[in-house]
């Protein structure tokens, strides 16, 4: 599913982001993304959502070479991905529902089918009575769960998430993360990038650790084979 070959990333300040990475995730597993504050997590995550590209080496998602994807085939990739926050990226002057949908609204879902995809993810993260409401209204691990329905809303093959718990309180932490757990359970492939590695064991999944840009170790691949 998630495939990097010699994949390096040089910023144009001569930083090095990532050094010869090459790592698998297999479709359907779930993994976690370890290491200190800059070791490269998010780096790698926006490589895989395209947001950035590598200086060197290739990274595949879904079989997709993304060297290879024209200008116009970005949005088609990046509808397969859902991506959650550390900070929500929540808007303030709208209702969670409409937080939820604009995904949606975006890729020109008509209104019926909206109405029907936002009330589903509101529901698998448990805030279905809440879709009225504004998110300042709503407590940090709400928010939160409002970013992972948005994440979800267009039914990714893909989670990925940076720092979701980190604003948490353990309780809230180890909620948001069974959550990840569900979704990863009904066949999303989940990768998280995080630095709390207490939760990280206690949840017992792979565990890709980064260390100055190099991957110091990416333990053991299950699920399907690689795509």
């Amino acid at each position: 599913m998630i495939i990097f070959e010699n994949v390096s990333k040089r910023f144009p300040n001569g930083h090095v982001g990532l050094e010869n990475i090459n790592l698998h995730m297999a479709r359907g597993e779930m993994a976690f993304l370890t290491g200190h504050s800059g070791a490269g997590k998010s780096t790698l995550l926006k490589l895989i959502m395209l947001m950035d590209r590598p200086s060197n080496g290739q990274v595949q998602v879904g079989g997709y070479r993304l060297s290879q994807l024209r200008r116009g085939q970005i949005p088609a990739l990046r509808r397969n991905i859902g991506v959650v926050f550390q900070d929500h990226q929540l808007l303030f002057d709208r209702s969670v529902f409409d937080n939820v949908a604009i995904p949606l609204m975006v890729a020109g879902f008509d209104f019926d089918d909206i109405g029907r995809r936002v009330r589903a993810a509101l529901d698998m993260v448990g805030l279905l009575d809440r879709e009225k409401l504004n998110p300042l209204s709503l407590s940090g691990g709400e928010r939160q769960r409002v970013g992972i329905a948005r994440a979800l809303v267009n039914r990714p093959a893909v989670l990925l998430a940076d720092e979701p718990t980190g604003n948490l309180d353990p309780d809230l932490s180890a909620d948001i993360m069974k959550r990840f757990e569900h979704f990863n359970q009904a066949g999303v492939t989940v990768l998280i990038a995080t630095h709390d590695l207490d939760l990280v064991q206690r949840m017992g999944h792979r565990t890709i650790r980064l260390e100055r840009g190099r991957l110091v170790t990416a333990g053991a691949t299950t699920g399907e084979a690689v795509e």
